[in-house]
């Protein structure tokens, strides 16, 4: 397998953040923070999370996992981290959607809840569009956001990015089609 050869290992930094793929060694502390997680606050909010199944084997997987869908550039997946002690405070990732002549991606972002309010999610996201147009190359970006997750929608326009639409049955979550609103961030 190819991810012995090579490691997708890309790092950027913020005045307060680590933003980077997963590594073996953060598993305590990404164990930790899904651990200490508050219970739900919203419907998007899957809060307190059974954590049972992820060992540290499963954890080795799943940063093999990550390695792998870089490498095939199918999906970009990094951690976010507290510069200031390294914790682990949520995820920001990418999904090619078309390279060719769109170099389209689509961008997810979560942060635990337990560091909500703290401007870590807008300070991730953008940071994590530039490193989408300027190192993934990607000239689109869009966020796909459920038409009533106001917190989401609110992330999006904050770092810049437009509404653009609303898809009708664009996504099947929960047993169903569902619409949702497409915001987007093309590279200058």
């Amino acid at each position: 397998m190819k991810l012995k050869e090579e490691k997708f290992n890309y790092i950027s930094e913020t005045e307060r953040l680590i933003i980077r793929p997963l590594k073996i060694d953060d598993y305590e502390n990404w164990l930790n923070e899904f651990k200490n997680r508050h219970p739900s606050q919203n419907r998007y909010d899957k809060g307190k999370i059974n954590m049972t199944e992820c060992t540290l084997e499963w954890f080795h997987s799943l940063v093999d996992k990550h390695q792998e869908l870089a490498l095939t550039d199918t999906a970009h997946v990094f951690g976010v981290f507290r510069k200031e002690i390294g914790t682990h405070l949520g995820m920001v990732d990418f999904s090619t959607l078309a390279r060719d002549g769109f170099q389209w991606g689509r961008i997810g972002y979560a942060i635990h809840n337990q560091y909500w309010k703290k401007g870590y999610g807008k300070e991730a996201v953008k940071e994590a569009l530039n490193i989408a147009f300027k190192h993934l190359k990607f000239h689109r970006v869009e966020a796909h956001i459920n038409i009533d997750n106001t917190p989401s929608i609110h992330l999006a326009e904050s770092v810049g990015m437009e509404f653009e639409c609303m898809r009708k049955g664009f996504i099947y979550e929960n047993s169903e089609w569902t619409d949702h609103l497409v915001y987007y961030k093309n590279s200058k």
